[in-house]
């Protein structure tokens, strides 16, 4: 990991490592206390996937309830040559790539023939990178890799660096910002994007009530297990003197909002503390705590907005069942 500055010869890497922990339990810290601060209360869903959180998800796409995974891969499967034939040649950008399982079909589209193909991966998860890296390699020898550890957001600055780009934001991701960091996040996606670069959106659709809340509320327990990681993790690193045996994870949908939330919430009372910046919160029992959100989209209402900041639909793909839409988008000249 680079020093800030972008140079790491000043400080032996077992230095490094021990700083960037260090700001990582910070970070964590800040962002637990801020949250736990605000009413109702909430946790930025960022801190769900450290190294055994990434690992719960992966199995949490794994489960039958949770149709997103399958259904959005089947559509790239369908449709990566397609994808190709309209950016042509391009440096792909995956944010918030997780191991990359979908991407492969994507790679196999652009390395066709034998070319050589750019791709930059971006997670929060260094466990995620580490793992991509290592099966990419074998699959995909003619993929230059790339990973880097930080926030999607703050990957934008890579857009200009590697243009003419492809940026892959998968998963239905973008749901899992609220109306409020969505403009934000499109907004400055548009302002680092050139003209004639290309992004790929995977999106969620509106559906049934029964179908959205099964997906996060797996038979199997996954999905509880993935939430109650969170408050294990706050154990660990930050003190947090939890008792996880009385945490219930709750996910439900809101469909005025169009969104499921997923919540924690204690049988008990419990005193929560952030020991780094010697703080704690009384939290009642039953009192919810926001670990997620995962918004649900109207596909024509979703093209429309993102029209708005310069980015046009010139593909979008979706299942038989309009379960799911993936969307190519590419940046016009005037937004």
């Amino acid at each position: 990991m680079l020093h800030p500055d972008g140079d790491d010869r000043c400080e032996p890497a077992a230095g490094l490592q021990s700083r960037a922990r260090a700001m990582s339990r910070l970070d964590f810290a800040r962002g637990v206390a801020a949250g736990l601060s605000d009413v109702p209360r909430w946790i930025p869903s960022r801190f769900l996937y450290d190294a055994r959180g990434s690992r719960l998800f992966e199995q949490i796409c794994r489960q039958p309830e949770y149709y997103l995974t399958r259904t959005e891969t089947a559509i790239l499967q369908a449709h990566a040559h397609a994808i190709r034939e309209t950016t042509g040649p391009v440096t792909l950008i995956e944010l918030g790539s997780g191991t990359s399982v979908k991407t492969s079909y994507l790679l196999d589209a652009y390395a066709a023939g034998g070319r050589p193909v750019d791709y930059v991966s971006v997670d929060v998860s260094e466990a995620a990178l580490a793992s991509a890296a290592e099966r990419l390699a074998t699959r995909h020898p003619t993929v230059q890799f790339k990973g880097i550890v930080a926030r999607y957001e703050e990957a934008c600055s890579l857009f200009a660096r590697h243009a003419p780009c492809l940026v892959l934001f998968l998963g239905s991701t973008i749901g899992n910002l609220n109306h409020a960091e969505s403009f934000a996040f499109w907004d400055r996606v548009s302002a680092h994007l050139a003209p004639g670069d290309f992004f790929l959106l995977g999106a969620d659709l509106v559906k049934d009530r029964q179908t959205l809340e099964a997906a996060y509320n797996d038979a199997a327990g996954v999905s509880a297990a993935f939430t109650k990681n969170l408050f294990a993790r706050m154990n660990r690193e930050l003190g947090a003197g939890l008792q996880l045996r009385h945490l219930r994870h709750t996910a439900r949908y809101h469909a005025a909002w169009q969104r499921i939330e997923i919540f924690a919430q204690f049988e008990q009372p419990q005193r929560l503390a952030v020991r780094p910046l010697n703080l704690a919160f009384e939290l009642a029992a039953g009192e919810p705590i926001m670990t997620e959100i995962s918004r649900k989209f109207v596909l024509p209402e979703l093209v429309r907005y993102l029209a708005a900041f310069g980015l046009e639909a010139r593909e979008t793909f979706s299942d038989e069942r309009q379960w799911f839409a993936v969307l190519l988008l590419e940046r016009r000249r005037t937004p």
